[in-house]
Order: C-alpha cells, then structure tokens, then sequence
C-alpha cells in the first residue's frame, strides 16, 4: 500500500503551502518531512490533523460510484476524438479528487499524464510526471505499469523512441504482478511495436505488432488491427519484401473501409504513396498521397508530410510547376505549426525545396551544410540523413566540385549501413 505520506505532500504542493504552514502545532517540521519522504509513519491522529490542515477527507472505505466514474474516464482517454466529454469528466472528477484522499487518488493522478499527452499538452504532462516521480518507489504494481507506460506516451510525442521504448519495457515487466487485462496488454505491445518501428528495428515491429494483432482479432476490433496491419505494411516495406508489405497495406485499407474510419484509409493511402514512391512508381506513389489529402481533415504534422512528398516527388518527375504550388501551400500550414516539435524539419525540408526549385544552390548548400545535416545527425535520423546528403553530393557532382561531392556519398554510404544494422 503505498505511503499516505507521498499524498500528503503531493496535496501540500499542489495548495503551494510550505512544509511550516502545514506542520504549524501539528507536527515538529522535520517529522513532516520525515512522514512526506517515508521515513516515518505517522499515528492516525496526526494524519488526520494534517488532512484537516489541508481541507481533505481521508476516506478509506472504497467508493464504487466514484470508482466507475474514474474508471469510465480513463476509458475515454484512449478515445482521443471525443476530446470534450474527457474533459467535462476530468473536470468533475478533479473537483472531488481535489477534497479527498481515496483509494483511486493515485490511480487518477498518474493517469493525468495520459491526459494531458491526448490533449498534446506536454508542458502539464512534464509537470504531473515531475510531481510523482519522488513517489513512485511506493507505487504498487499496477500503478508502476500505468506510470510507466504513460510515462512512454509522452516520449513517444516528444519524438524520443528510445526513451519511450525504456519506459514501456518497464511497463511490460509489471504485467505479471498488476491488475490489468489483455486489451491493456494489446495497448501496450502495439505501442511497443510503433517504438521499434521508429528505431527501424522491422523484427521487433513485426514481432510486437503481431502480439497486439491476436488480442484484436479475438475482439473483432478492426480498426486496431488495421493499424497493426499499416505497422507491418511499413516494416516489410523497409526490408523489401514488397509483397507482404503490399498485402498488409490493402488489409488495413479493407478492414478502415469496413468500419468506416476515415483516419485509417488516410494513413493507409499515406503509407501507399511511401510504398510507391520506393518502388520508384512515382505516378502511383502521388495518386495516393493526394488521395490521403482528400480522405479527412489532416492535422499539420501529416499535411506537411504529404506536401514535403508530393513536391519530392513532382521534383522528382520534373514537374516544377506543381512543386512549386504544394510548396507554397506546404508554406502556408508551417506557418500555422511554429512551437511543435517538427517544425524544424519541415522547416529545412521546405528550404532545400525552395533553393533547388529557384537554382540557388549556394543557399541550398549553406542551408544542408549548416543546418540541415547536423540536424538530422543528431535526431539519428539516417533515413533523411541518407536521402539529403546524396540530394547535396549530385549537386556538388552537377558543378563539377568532386572532392566535396565525394564526401557526401561517403557521409551517405555511411549513414546508409546505419540503416541496414536494423
């Protein structure tokens, strides 16, 4: 059972009350310390003093209205399209939680973060994590896997795979010991798989993806196995194995189309058009990028994305015109998205495009050589890295510079056998 203590002080904190204000002809300031940081028990009585301190009840009889209450919250925070209704209920459970210490008081406060991650509001979901995090240790094992694996939501919108990854393999080794069922467990595997599938691990992908894939099979929840299908689709693109990659893409398309979700046949025709484009069928690979434009509203991260495509490959296909077009549009959006975590990329990405479509390829090589390459180097991100520096290396090939032009298919042949190690 965890310590009562961590919740004193984590209620203490949230009044912005010193440790003075609330020991005050309760207890000697360095008890309270030693009963905040689990060093001492304290005797009911002073438990309940301090609690009255602190305007809460300390209830310690279970509530199973509240329980369900809470219960039906956390259910809604994996919905992340009925945004409104999460918030009214958070927001009528905060107002309870906020006068009690109960038995789902941590349970309620370590699922803020999930909260906070759905509602993109990373700077709350910083700070909720920062104030339980000298409570953890006291965690009992369900809350250790929740703790963790939200914990992993959060990286994982922050765009850090690896620490995403290290928190939801803490979160996995809890599932044994904590009260969680298969759905839960399904979550967190096809969670673990989309980490892999940043880190271009395609077996690790493969292998959790299918974990999640049997637990949605057996509850008939398409969508989620269309998404699973879209995570295989991509992995067996990367290692070239075109026909299952393909078979993957088009279950995922007939199982979106089945249950009608929009978001899914959107993501599928983007995945398309990267397995088109790959293959070197630019007319298809484009087709499907302006087919993932018209199926639903876009949010700005894959808007960009389709754009920064569509101009590679109207580039590409010497096209100039209509690069030109979506990379004013592609303008348009990034203007919209100054603050978010991509921005910088696509960013440099709509530079680069700027200066080859103009024939300014001192500004291109000043933007790639400066700012883009160190960017891309320290985000790890090899398959850019790789694409880019063959992209200034032809250039530099173009004018006649070898020197320079070698040492950039070298930086490439280099960052590609980083790729490959996966």
């Amino acid at each position: 059972m965890l310590d009562i203590g961590s919740i004193i002080k984590l209620q203490r904190t949230k009044r912005n009350m010193t440790q003075e204000e609330l020991s005050a002809g309760i207890v000697s300031l360095s008890y309270l310390s030693k009963i905040e940081n689990q060093k001492a028990k304290a005797n009911p009585e002073i438990i309940q003093s301090l609690c009255n301190r602190l305007d809460i009840e300390l209830v310690e009889t279970p509530d199973i209205q509240l329980e369900e209450k809470c219960k039906q919250w956390y259910d809604i925070l994996y919905d992340r399209f009925d945004k409104e209704e999460m918030i009214a209920k958070f927001e009528e459970l905060q107002e309870v939680m906020n006068r009690s210490i109960n038995d789902q008081t941590i349970m309620f406060e370590i699922h803020q973060i999930r909260y906070y991650v759905v509602l993109r509001d990373l700077k709350r979901a910083l700070h909720k994590m920062n104030e339980l995090h000298e409570m953890a240790d006291s965690f009992n094992s369900t809350h250790k896997y929740y703790w963790n694996k939200f914990k992993g939501n959060y990286y994982s919108f922050k765009e850090k795979p690896q620490q995403s990854l290290q928190c939801y393999q803490q979160a996995e080794k809890t599932i044994r010991l904590a009260d969680i069922n298969e759905s839960e467990v399904a979550d967190l595997h096809y969670a673990i798989s989309i980490e892999y599938s940043k880190l271009l691990n395609g077996l690790e992908t493969i292998n959790y993806a299918n974990k999640a894939m049997v637990v949605f099979q057996q509850e008939y929840n398409f969508v989620r196995c269309a998404q699973c299908h879209i995570l295989l689709g991509i992995s067996y693109r990367r290692i070239r194995i075109n026909e299952l990659a393909l078979e993957n893409y088009n279950q995922a398309m007939y199982l979106g189309k089945l249950s009608n979700n929009k978001d899914v046949i959107q993501l599928v025709y983007l995945n398309l058009g990267r397995f088109y484009s790959t293959i070197g069928d630019l007319k298809h690979s484009t087709k499907n990028y302006l087919l993932a434009l018209n199926t639903a509203d876009l949010n700005f991260e894959i808007k960009l994305d389709v754009f920064a495509s569509l101009i590679q490959n109207f580039y590409q296909n010497k096209e100039y015109t209509q690069a030109k077009e979506y990379l004013q549009l592609g303008k348009e959006v990034l203007s919209l998205a100054q603050g978010k975590e991509y921005y910088k990329f696509y960013h440099y990405t709509l530079q680069v495009y700027t200066h080859l479509l103009n024939e300014e390829l001192n500004k291109l090589i000043v933007v790639l050589e400066d700012a883009f390459l160190p960017y891309l180097k320290h985000k790890k991100d090899y398959r850019h890295l790789v694409f880019y520096a063959v992209l200034i290396a032809s250039q530099f090939e173009k004018v006649g510079k070898y020197k320079k032009s070698t040492q950039y298919y070298k930086l490439a042949n280099s960052n590609y056998d980083q790729l490959i190690k996966w």
